[in-house]
């Protein structure tokens, strides 16, 4: 009886051990889910700390970008371009891709394979009937590995066909430094990205109505099989954080702590991404300390307004020095101007822009319309801003026959009165 006991016990505890191994090797917000942490108090302690210095060194996360949506300007950025695992931040891209490529509407039957998946999960059974919209609410506010695999193979056929609509999809958004082996971002070699390209992804994300409401959700009630089930975000800064209104969350061992945050004050919008972080605590102050710096130290100029109005003033006085060899006129000039004019900047050197105008050298008529004759620089602080094309705006002749015969005539009088002379 002993000797049965203590078999069974040991098969018991051999069980426990390599289950609770297994969601955290492999787990994605599984941890996180069961972590309670006085937010409210976490966030008065980050703010508190957070000052017009943010050093490399006080950040913990071992890469980070603050993405500006309107500029496209990256305001901070710590090895932002290094290739790391991303964990269920993946979620983003599986999520567009099912917007993109699927009827919401439709009914989704759960795979044996969907439902087996571990980490973080909606809590799925092979045979269950949900949605893809309250699929897609499974997927990112409760970072749900099962709703993941059951999306991509309702949408993709299979995971591997979803990864290819995935990575497709990256290279349309130009993010060489992306690639997708499944929809759930459990850890493998070939499934990596960067801060930047996150933020690129995310920033493109945010854009769908659908993806923007979704994420920016605390809670929601999903139906399975005609039954109603209560989710809470995953996101710790959503709802207690001025301005959050997504993104996402993630975590495996590889990956470490992950979190991508969409933050909006008044007319600035920003997104903040930090990739492994050591604990989620450090995931938290650290997004916290990056939001809050990027609020405390830059604004947006209109760099058009700005180099048009240096533009015009710059040419009262320098117009009629422009030398263009063989040109029968003054030529008309204009700016080259941004497509996007709105530029982030430091606070403290909003006030102190300087422009630096350069007309090219030997330049000869004839001239077409629209050639850059060129440039006008935008500084503050000895460094460059932006610069645009000074252009022609018509065309620039050549001085031809008929040109030195008006001259001539025109000034007949005084070329005979110098000639006598």
């Amino acid at each position: 009886m002993k000797n049965f006991l203590l078999k069974n016990f040991t098969i018991l505890i051999i069980f426990l051990f390599t289950s609770s191994t297994f969601y955290i090797s492999f787990a994605d917000d599984y941890i996180e889910n069961n972590i309670t942490i006085d937010v409210d108090s976490e966030i008065s302690e980050a703010i508190s700390k957070t000052d017009n210095t943010l050093l490399p060194s006080s950040i913990n996360s071992r890469s980070c970008v603050v993405f500006d949506r309107n500029s496209h300007m990256i305001l901070y950025g710590k090895n932002e371009n290094s290739q790391v695992k991303m964990a269920s931040t993946t979620k983003i891209m599986t999520a567009i891709i099912v917007i993109e490529n699927s009827n919401l509407k439709d009914t989704v039957e759960v795979s044996k394979k969907a439902a087996s998946t571990g980490g973080s999960r909606l809590g799925l059974k092979a045979g269950d009937k949900i949605t893809v919209h309250d699929l897609l609410y499974g997927l990112m506010l409760v970072s749900g590995n099962d709703a993941a695999v059951c999306l991509a193979e309702h949408v993709g056929g299979n995971i591997e066909g979803f990864a290819n609509l995935m990575n497709k999809k990256a290279s349309e958004l130009s993010l060489s430094n992306t690639h997708y082996e499944s929809p759930h971002g459990l850890d493998s070699d070939g499934h990596y990205t960067t801060a930047y390209e996150l933020a690129v992804l995310s920033d493109y994300a945010l854009k769908n109505e659908t993806f923007s409401k979704i994420v920016a959700t605390k809670s929601y009630t999903v139906t399975i099989n005609g039954y109603p089930k209560n989710l809470s975000n995953t996101n710790e800064l959503l709802g207690n954080l001025n301005g959050i209104y997504g993104i996402k969350t993630g975590f495996t061992n590889g990956a470490n702590r992950c979190l991508v945050t969409a933050c909006k004050r008044n007319d600035m919008d920003i997104i903040c991404v930090v990739l492994g972080a050591d604990t989620k605590k450090f995931r938290t102050q650290d997004s916290i300390k990056l939001i809050e710096f990027a609020f405390k130290n830059y604004t947006y100029i209109n760099a058009n307004d700005i180099a048009n109005k240096a533009f015009e003033n710059w040419k009262k006085d320098n117009i009629e020095k422009i030398y263009i060899d063989k040109s029968s006129s003054l030529p008309e000039l204009s700016l080259n101007l941004l497509e996007n004019p709105i530029i982030s900047i430091n606070k403290n050197s909003a006030n102190n822009i300087d422009s630096y105008i350069s007309i090219y050298p030997d330049l000869e008529a004839p001239i077409n319309s629209d050639t850059i004759l060129g440039t006008l620089t935008l500084t503050s602080e000895n460094e460059e801003i932006v610069t645009l094309n000074i252009i022609t705006s018509s065309y620039i002749k050549k001085k031809d026959i008929f040109y030195y015969l008006n001259f001539f005539f025109t000034n007949y009088s005084s070329i005979l009165e110098n000639s006598l002379s």
